[in-house]
């Protein structure tokens, strides 16, 4: 997938700080973008699976792990 151009408001003290420096705000930008949704989709997926996790969690607390007796270490 190719590039777009977008637009982005900054703070002025911000942007000037970054282009004084040589920062790529443009990369900057991306890189956080693409943190922010990785949080989100995990955040958004614990939220949605949030009743199985729990099942499971007491199922492990009452029965122990499944298979545990095969275990070698």
């Amino acid at each position: 997938m190719g590039r777009i151009k977008v637009n982005l408001t900054l703070d002025a003290d911000v942007a000037e700080s970054a282009k004084t420096l040589g920062l790529n705000m443009s990369r900057l930008a991306e890189t956080a973008i693409v943190e922010a949704a990785k949080i989100e989709r995990n955040r958004l997926w614990r939220e949605e699976n949030q009743a199985a996790i729990t099942g499971y969690a007491e199922e492990v607390a009452q029965n122990g792990l499944p298979l545990s007796h095969l275990r070698s270490f």
